[in-house]
């Protein structure tokens, strides 16, 4: 008796605006079409609760791997979200009060049985900045604080400190700050907005140079690979959005170390599909967003990251 045909639904930005040879989303879905599923895709502002029921103006959609013409996509169509078998959750930052109310429209079809990954829970529960200081005896010094004269006596104590909004992406609002800057006090005052917002400050890790590694992890095992992004020149942000190159490297020791740290606590709060920032020895950040970088390792090392990926989901399917 054949299968059914496993239905996915990706909640992602436009499909349309995606760069194809970079995208995770789309590594994804190349490799669930190849499987035979079935796709529809919708934003966060496609969904909506009616009687009971989560709905989505959703397009069926298919995908080839190719430049210039990447997707082909149906009519929208309001679809009964609880038919699906599985939601991936790929919606970008800004960890906004929109995404969270995305969340719990998602966390409605898990009790009807859908698999949504990451966990809807989950992703409210680890800020990707924040979540990393569930393990501090694996991150740089740290201070979260919205008060610049903490943050300012960080600062010199410490010589040299990267400050960074809590909700950010791509190398946004990021700055190295030393003891003795002339404009330190006005930088903070614009990313605190007037000492109201919460922010991270990190002791500048001179490894940077080496690059911020991506080490992608699934139900807490890591891909043999990580994607050191080496800064772009003049540049201390370990962003491909900011211009940093992204070159494959074995994981090292300590890599699988950290790995084994915080996979206990990935498994049980059900974060499937997570991406972990390294550099030296110190996790800087834990992305369960929308992690990226499939499609680099993919290239550099002939692998296929997205099957291992979709290997798991399967089986929570049985």
């Amino acid at each position: 008796m054949p299968m059914k045909q496993i239905r996915l639904g990706v909640l992602m930005d436009d499909i349309s605006s995606i760069k194809p040879n970079k995208d995770s989303s789309f590594a994804m879905m190349l490799e669930a079409q190849d499987r035979g599923w079935e796709i529809q895709t919708f934003d966060s502002a496609d969904m909506f609760y009616s009687d009971g029921k989560v709905f989505a103006s959703t397009k069926i959609t298919s995908v080839q791997d190719s430049k210039t013409d990447w997707h082909k996509s149906s009519p929208s169509n309001v679809v009964n979200l609880s038919s699906l078998d599985i939601v991936f959750m790929r919606k970008d930052p800004p960890f906004d009060m929109d995404y969270i109310y995305a969340t719990y429209l998602l966390e409605q079809l898990e009790s009807e049985g859908v698999l949504v990954v990451n966990k809807p829970s989950s992703l409210r529960d680890a800020n990707e900045k924040l979540f990393a200081l569930n393990f501090p005896d694996c991150i740089p010094q740290t201070l979260v604080s919205s008060k610049i004269d903490k943050l300012e006596n960080f600062i010199d104590l410490l010589q040299s400190v990267v400050v960074k909004p809590l909700d950010g992406m791509g190398g946004m609002d990021i700055y190295k700050l030393s003891k003795g800057d002339s404009d330190t006090s006005d930088i903070l005052k614009r990313i605190t907005n007037n000492e109201s917002r919460y922010i991270m400050a990190q002791e500048f890790l001179p490894e940077i140079k080496d690059g911020d590694k991506r080490i992608l992890l699934i139900n807490g095992r890591p891909v043999d690979y990580a994607l050191a992004r080496l800064p772009a020149e003049g540049s201390f942000k370990g962003n491909l959005a900011a211009g940093a190159k992204g070159v494959g490297q074995p994981l090292s020791d300590r890599d699988r170390y950290l790995c084994t740290k915080i996979a206990p606590t990935l498994i049980e709060k059900g974060l499937i599909f997570v991406g972990l920032d390294v550099i030296g020895d110190f996790i800087t950040e834990i992305n369960v967003t929308s992690p990226t970088c499939i499609r680099e390792l993919d290239k550099q090392y002939g692998i296929n990251i997205s099957s291992i990926l979709l290997d798991e989901v399967e089986k929570r399917l049985a």
